[in-house]
């Protein structure tokens, strides 16, 4: 098994940004699984030729997060948090409205390939927006059966190429798709640099001085 080409080239310029090549094994699994849906020994074999780091390495990332995948998924990953915030808010009517709608239970995949029901999860961080999924690592909040549905149905109207739809993010947000920002291409790899945080203020703070209280007078 061979990387393809920009694959390959994804994975290097990701190795030279860094100044220790092991810190680029987590986009280099992002590369990959990008290519091949999922991340295979042999992958990882070529991710630590390309990185110069031990396969072992390698492995020891790709299977301690959860995002990345040893087994064949769907298209899309669907996560469902059922902790108490999205609880109290009917996650389990979320939960049970998936399995109908997708025909399987969770850790499965739906009949057409379009669906993994990855898990339930006990927290998603999204406590604010309760309750919430992730589709394909996205947040989608405030949820009800008819919004599962319309987030669903956009990404099976998207087909099998893999293109994230506008109306996606109107669906979870309640915006028209015109509104909505622009998606990429799932089948581009994410291997944008983070930003730096905004530099904060370096001049020391004002303490204001308490005035001295007077002493006792001596006795």
């Amino acid at each position: 098994m061979t990387l393809q080409v920009e694959t390959r080239t994804a994975i290097e310029r990701a190795r030279d940004r860094y100044p220790v090549a092991r810190s680029a094994i987590l986009p280099a699994l992002w590369a990959v699984q990008h290519e091949q849906g999922l991340i295979t020994p042999d992958a990882m074999s070529e991710i630590a030729g390309i990185l110069q780091v031990t396969p072992s390495e390698v492995e020891a990332v790709s299977t301690f997060y959860s995002m990345y995948f040893q087994h064949p998924h769907g298209r899309h990953e669907v996560i469902v948090c059922i902790n108490v915030s999205c609880a109290l808010r009917g996650a389990e009517g979320i939960v049970d409205h998936l399995e109908r709608t997708l025909g399987c239970a969770s850790g499965e995949t739906t009949a057409d390939g379009a669906f993994t029901w990855s898990s339930t999860v006990e927290c998603l961080g999204g406590c604010g927006g309760a309750p919430t999924m992730q589709v394909d690592h996205h947040f989608q909040e405030n949820l009800t059966p008819d919004r599962v549905d319309q987030i669903l149905g956009a990404l099976r109207s998207a087909g099998s190429e893999g293109e994230a739809p506008a109306s996606l993010s109107a669906a979870a947000s309640g915006q028209d798709s015109d509104e909505s920002p622009a998606q990429g291409s799932a089948g581009e790899t994410p291997l944008t640099t983070p930003k730096e945080p905004a530099p904060t203020a370096t001049s020391a703070p004002v303490v204001k001085k308490r005035p001295r209280r007077p002493g006792k007078a001596a006795q």
